[in-house]
């Protein structure tokens, strides 16, 4: 089974590593590294990214022309979606491992942020449909 784990995180929260201190920064990335090496180790890890701020995020919806309309800078967001994983594995269960395991990267001071990891099935294919 396919989830995707999204890493949330509080704007203005926790996760502001543009204050962290280089080595802080450099033990965070090296936290994220080890944790993708484990993932393509396994043969879980389907893909991975980071994600670039929200004061670069837009809202595109098409207009009653096709054409697109843009909406956003949203800077002022209440919490914004870091990165994430698509991980292959057997049971929900092991996706909440990993994504225990995420959560826990280490921020100012080595201290483990405990960032919240939203977990999801990616589906293969629509739901059922019950009948009446």
């Amino acid at each position: 089974m396919k989830y995707i784990m999204m890493m949330h995180t509080p704007h203005g929260g926790p996760y502001q590593v543009a204050s962290w201190s280089q080595q802080d920064f450099q033990a965070h990335i090296a936290f994220m590294k080890r944790f993708h090496k484990q993932l393509s180790a396994s043969g879980e890890l389907v893909a991975a990214e980071g994600l670039a701020g929200p004061e670069q995020a837009k809202l595109v919806r098409a207009g009653k022309d096709g054409k697109p309309i843009t909406d956003g800078v949203f800077p002022e967001t209440k919490e914004f979606l870091a990165g994430y994983w698509i991980v292959d594995v057997d049971s929900p269960e092991r996706a909440y491992e990993l994504a225990a395991q995420a959560s826990a990267a280490p921020g100012p001071g080595g201290a483990p942020l405990n960032l919240a990891i939203e977990v999801r099935e990616v589906m293969s294919a629509p739901p059922p449909q019950e009948l009446p």
